[in-house]
């Protein structure tokens, strides 16, 4: 069976691949995205089951993709984790998110966090 997929949308690459990690060793197929445009053009071909969601991104901001997410019906139960440093911005999201995560995120952490939001069977 494959595993379910997850988009890791964030443009620091560190982070992106500490993020990646995570979310592979929860048990998820995992794509990562460092562009906001890139993500929104793959966000249209496929559904995936989570979104880690960096609100700064290049090109097209985490807030404008969220709100394209969130309006999307195909993406109506995918789980999204807001990524972001800005306790404020985080808190101003807490409606539109499953989960928000404040800057700095552990491997552990987010692998933990995020293992509790996979489908089960």
């Amino acid at each position: 069976m494959n595993a379910p997929l997850a988009l890791v949308i964030e443009d620091e690459e560190d982070l992106s691949e500490i993020f990646e990690k995570a979310l592979t060793t929860a048990g998820y197929e995992v794509e990562a995205i460092r562009d906001g445009a890139i993500a929104q053009e793959r966000i249209k071909q496929v559904v995936p089951v989570m979104i880690t969601l960096d609100m700064h991104l290049p090109h097209i901001s985490g807030l404008t993709l969220l709100q394209q997410i969130r309006a999307d019906d195909r993406l109506k139960n995918t789980r999204v984790v807001v990524t972001t440093a800005d306790a404020q911005m985080g808190e101003s999201l807490r409606g539109e998110a499953d989960l928000i995560l404040i800057k700095p995120i552990t491997f552990t952490q987010l692998r933990d966090l995020t293992a509790r939001l996979l489908p089960r069977e």
